[in-house]
């Protein structure tokens, strides 16, 4: 059992939380003015996808979960699960869509994620920081509308949405960072 200091959680953790692995969605450090600090953290619940918040003492201990990482492609979506591939052996796992439904949306063919597994079974999706995806519908601009970087919303070719530069056309390729969805720039 590996363990580590409750003042030492950060975001992204898998933490073992009245007996099943959890992934910290939020970790703050709170020094009161009075009494001993503390850490506010902030889980999603892996098996029901509920958040949890929970406050330690900074100085107790808390058992992190024995998860394994691997490098995985995405393939495609089947029903309720998406499919990755490890490329150097070629097997196929599938992820319950459920675990990464707000990520859904960043998916590409062969797209290299790192897939997290607990006790052989997969339990989370990390993605790469960026990903370059097509303008599929972008409105046109609206004559004298300049002023302070001006924005629209476009349909991008996985079906989600992006505000951009209203400069970007229809068939452009912009960069997309996936952990606020903001766009980055404008991919040649």
């Amino acid at each position: 059992m590996i363990s580590v200091n409750a003042g030492n959680i950060t975001k992204g953790m898998y933490l073992i939380y009245k007996g099943e692995p959890n992934l910290v969605t939020k970790a703050d450090f709170m020094s009161p003015g009075k009494g001993a600090a503390v850490m506010r953290v902030k889980y999603k619940s892996l098996k029901t996808g509920s958040a949890i918040d929970f406050t330690y003492k900074t100085n107790e201990q808390v058992e992190v979960a024995d998860v394994d990482k691997k490098e995985m492609e995405f393939l495609y979506r089947a029903g309720s699960d998406v499919v990755f591939m490890n490329p150097k052996t070629f097997d196929q796992e599938s992820v319950p869509a459920s675990l990464i439904e707000d990520k859904l949306g960043y998916l590409i063919g062969n797209l290299r994620c790192w897939v997290m597994f607990y006790k052989g079974g997969p339990i989370g999706v990390a993605l790469p920081p960026n990903v370059t995806l097509k303008v599929t519908e972008s409105p046109n601009e609206v004559a004298g509308n300049r002023i302070n970087a001006p924005k629209k919303t476009v349909k991008l070719e996985t079906g989600i949405e992006a505000q951009v530069p209203i400069f970007i056309k229809t068939g452009e390729k912009v960069m997309i960072d996936t952990g606020t969805g903001e766009y980055l720039g404008r991919v040649k």
